[in-house]
């Protein structure tokens, strides 16, 4: 059978493309993607405890077993379009996109904000000019961008549920960012400040350790993709299978 696999990353540049597709047995199971890549790819074997994998765009173990025309991702610990890249909901709960212009944070929080709101609380993540010691003179970003959308979207929902607020807005921009532009945008609105900065906290540190999106960082001296936040246990072995390192050869 034939299964698409995706690589993201530094990835890309270890297994040296960017997606493929392989012919495996009828049956085979997640732990033979990664047993063929580690045959391929010495330096694949080492990564593998630290990746996470998903299959047609949710996380999975390493036993789950594949099925023809599947599409399985190999994701690296992840950095941390435009409107047809995500969803805009009308009566303002919030909205979810990934974008590659400039975003405009005054637009995002006007579309939030409803009369009821006594507090919108904005994180703002900037590009600076330095990375332990380098200048840094731009950064690039990638994703895996239908699976991003829906972690992104999954966040915004689990926000308001979990921390009881109104609206939360989640935008993310891809591709060359230049120093101090916006890199991605959190927006939460709530009737209550303690709420909304919860919110607000807790969505930023949970998008850097499980959307899948990657950075690589230029300097004056070269380029190189920045070391991610692990993904959180439950995500790297679901039912203590996903980070189990391939059998020796």
């Amino acid at each position: 059978m034939k299964v698409g696999v995706l690589f993201f990353g530094m990835l890309k540049e270890v297994v040296g493309r960017s997606a493929e597709t392989v012919e495996l047995p009828e049956g085979a199971r997640v732990r033979e993607v990664l047993l063929y890549y580690a045959r391929e790819a010495p330096r694949f074997e080492a990564m593998v405890p630290s990746l996470a994998i998903s299959v047609n765009q949710e996380y999975s173990g390493t036993d789950r077993a594949l099925r023809e025309g599947d599409e399985v991702g190999l994701l690296p610990p992840v950095s941390g379009g435009s409107q047809e890249g995500g969803r805009v909901q009308d009566e303002a709960p919030g909205e979810v996109r990934i974008v590659r212009e400039r975003i405009d944070t005054e637009a995002v929080v006007g579309r939030l904000k409803r009369p009821a709101d006594g507090a919108a609380v904005i994180f703002d993540g900037v590009v600076r000019d330095n990375t332990r010691g380098r200048r840094t003179l731009y950064l690039d970003y990638e994703a895996y961008e239908a699976m991003a959308l829906k972690q992104m979207e999954a966040l915004a929902v689990e926000a308001r549920t979990r921390f009881g607020v109104r609206g939360a807005s989640i935008v993310h921009r891809l591709g060359r960012l230049e120093i101090g532009e916006t890199s991605v945008l959190i927006v939460v609105a709530s009737a209550h400040r303690a709420a909304a900065f919860e919110a607000c906290r807790w969505m930023i540190d949970t998008l850097k350790k499980t959307v899948p999106v990657w950075k690589k960082e230029y300097f004056e001296d070269g380029a190189v993709w920045a070391d991610g936040e692990a993904f959180p246990e439950e995500i790297r072995r679901p039912g203590g299978t996903a980070g189990e390192p391939p059998a020796s050869k």
